[in-house]
C-alpha cells in the first residue's frame, strides 16, 4: 500500500502543468542526440550517456526547490551511480549564476548549461525542477515535476521498477 501511494504521488508529480514546450519529446519517445555545453566539465553529446540508464535534472540558480533537492540527487548518485548516470542541466542565462548555485549545492555529478533553451524545450521544462528518467537507449521513461527526495525508499523503489533493476 505504501508503494502504491508513493507511486501515485510520483506519477501526479510527473503530469504536465501546462502545454508542451516547443519541440518537447514526450514520454515513450527517443531524445535526439543534442549537444550539451559543459558547466562542470567538458561539453558532450547526449548520446555519450547511452548504454546506461540516465537521470536528468533540469534546474536554475533562482529556483529554491531545485537547490533543496540537489542533496538527495547527490546521495542517489553516490549510492547507485554504478546502475545509472545522473546529470544536471541549468537553464540559466549566466554561467556565473549557475556556478554559484553549484557551489552551494556541492554536487559531484556532471552539469551542463542550456542558454539557448534547446534542451529545456526538448525535455519539456515549462516548470522546474524537472527530472527525467531515460533508458539506456535514450528513450524518455518518466518525467517528474517538482522537488523530490530522490534517495527516499519510496522513490528508490519507483526508480528500480522504472529501470527494472535491483536497487
Amino acid at each position: 500500500m505504501k508503494f502504491v501511494l508513493a507511486f501515485m504521488v510520483f506519477m501526479l508529480a510527473s503530469s504536465p502543468l501546462a502545454g508542451a514546450t516547443p519541440g518537447e519529446v514526450p514520454v515513450g519517445s527517443q531524445l535526439p542526440n543534442a549537444p550539451m555545453q559543459g558547466l562542470t566539465g567538458n561539453s558532450e553529446f547526449l548520446s555519450s550517456y547511452h548504454g546506461k540508464p540516465l537521470i536528468i535534472n533540469v534546474w536554475a540558480s533562482y529556483c529554491g526547490p531545485c537547490l533543496a533537492e540537489m542533496g538527495s540527487l547527490e546521495r542517489l548518485s553516490q549510492r547507485y551511480g554504478d546502475r545509472f548516470n545522473v546529470i544536471g542541466i541549468s537553464t540559466d542565462d549566466y554561467r556565473n549564476r549557475a556556478a554559484g548555485f553549484l557551489a552551494k549545492a556541492g554536487t559531484t555529478f556532471p552539469h551542463y548549461i542550456d542558454k539557448q533553451l534547446m534542451l529545456e524545450n526538448m525535455m519539456g521544462a515549462n516548470t522546474i525542477p524537472l527530472t527525467l528518467l531515460i533508458d539506456a537507449e535514450g528513450r524518455v521513461l518518466l518525467k517528474v515535476r517538482g522537488a523530490q527526495e530522490w534517495d527516499s525508499p519510496e522513490i528508490i523503489e519507483v526508480i528500480g521498477q522504472t529501470y527494472q533493476i535491483d536497487m
